[in-house]
């Protein structure tokens, strides 16, 4: 049957703030972090339609010494920051980081892409100055696991590190992949989460796919809209995430805060298109995730959907949803807050469930004005909701075909 576990510790980096202070405030305030696309110097900008993005536009102090800074992008900055304050929030002692019973699981979409494109820009750009604009650590900011080793550096953990690398469920499958290193005995403990950084790049992907907000330029407040009739598209965000998980029987002993328990986890893939959801592969996940954590659908009192806003998408998840649990549980779209804050949704999502919890509230979906009649089947949250939130479905789909489902249960 496995072990028991629990989280203990959580931090985010999101744009609409840094800490449950001013993320709550934001969230029982209908505060929306989408911002202007504001960036003249950057060439990228004028041959983008989409003109908002969920950006972190507040100072961040950072204490790191120069020794770590070296190998660390903008998004590496912003793991090593989630973890620090998840060590420092659960108290952990310096020998237990090196004991080798703490691991961390924590991934990005594609590394440093401001960094890449310096590199890029040195090999390509002939009026440059060539190889001597590289630096010698700029691979390590932009390698794919550069934010699990960073952690790692910083913090002298030597257990395991995992980093997933699966677009949208990166989060997700860390979060997962930690609770399973526990529940089977690998680790006593991981450190989980992800992270992303603005660049125009990831916005440009996006872009050219033709699933960006672009009618909500002048009015970015107004946009994501996920379920609404008059969405029109993903926001790309930026913004980081990470818990703690532990065993339940070590928390307990050390008198840890107990936030809550992760009881299931799920991930599975359509096994056909790489880029367009799929009705059976999300029905396929929800199932797996429900027997995972040995529950019935009448037991989550609320899901936490992928929800990008995208036409197809919600359409395909809210069906599906409905098709597992029929119009029992509400369902919100957190995303309408922040946009789609790539590797680091699912993290990011996961932590405002625990505030919901904690503060017997389900946040409504922001923007959600006219609910669209092919999503109307399911209990869309369209206001604040005083109510006790006792299990919560975490939702995340990904391009490649990759789905994942987390539950967690209110032990508080």
């Amino acid at each position: 049957m496995g072990r028991r576990v629990v989280i203990t510790a959580e931090s985010a980096i999101t744009p609409v703030g840094h800490g449950k202070k001013d993320i709550l405030n934001s969230l029982l305030n209908g505060i929306s972090g989408i911002k202007s696309i504001n960036r003249p110097d950057d060439v990228l900008a004028k041959h983008i339609h989409s003109g908002v993005y969920g950006i972190v536009d507040y100072e961040i102090p950072y204490d790191f010494s120069r020794k770590f800074r070296k190998t660390m992008g903008p998004v590496s900055y912003y793991a090593c920051q989630t973890a620090k304050e998840v060590i420092e929030q659960a108290g952990l002692a310096n020998d237990f980081l090196s004991s080798g019973r703490l691991g961390v699981a924590f991934g990005s979409i594609q590394g440093s892409p401001s960094v890449q494109r310096n590199i890029f820009k040195a090999f390509f750009d002939p009026d440059d100055k060539g190889f001597s604009n590289i630096n010698a650590a700029d691979y390590l900011k932009s390698m794919m696991h550069t934010t699990a080793v960073n952690i790692s550096r910083m913090f002298g953990i030597t257990g395991r590190v995992l980093s997933s690398c699966t677009a949208c469920t990166t989060a997700a499958q860390s979060i997962g992949f930690g609770y399973e290193a526990i529940k089977y005995g690998m680790q006593d403990a991981m450190i989980c989460g992800a992270a992303d950084e603005y660049d125009l790049t990831t916005v440009a992907v996006f872009d050219n796919l033709l699933a960006c907000s672009t009618s909500y330029n002048d009015t970015p407040y107004l946009t994501p809209r996920p379920f609404d009739l008059n969405r029109d598209g993903l926001v790309v965000g930026e913004g980081a995430g990470a818990v703690l998980l532990e065993e339940y029987g070590s928390a307990k002993k050390r008198g840890a805060n107990i936030l809550a328990e992760v009881t299931g986890f799920s991930c599975t893939n359509n096994g056909g298109d790489l880029i367009l959801p799929n009705s059976d592969g999300v029905k396929r996940t929800i199932k797996a995730g429900l027997e995972n954590a040995q529950i019935n659908p009448e037991d989550v009192d609320l899901i936490s959907a992928h929800a990008t806003a995208t036409k197809a998408g919600d359409v395909i998840e809210a069906q599906a949803i409905f098709s597992e649990y029929g119009d029992n549980p509400y369902v919100t779209g957190l995303k309408s807050y922040v946009g789609h804050t790539m590797s680091a949704c699912g993290v990011i999502e996961l932590i405002f469930s625990l505030y919901m919890m904690q503060e017997k509230v389900i946040i409504p979906t922001l923007n959600l004005e006219e609910i669209d009649e092919r999503c109307n089947m399911i209990k869309h949250s369209t206001k604040l909701i005083e109510k006790s939130v006792n299990t919560v479905s975490i939702q995340n789909f990904a391009f490649g075909g990759v789905n994942t489902c987390l539950f967690i249960k209110n032990r508080s």
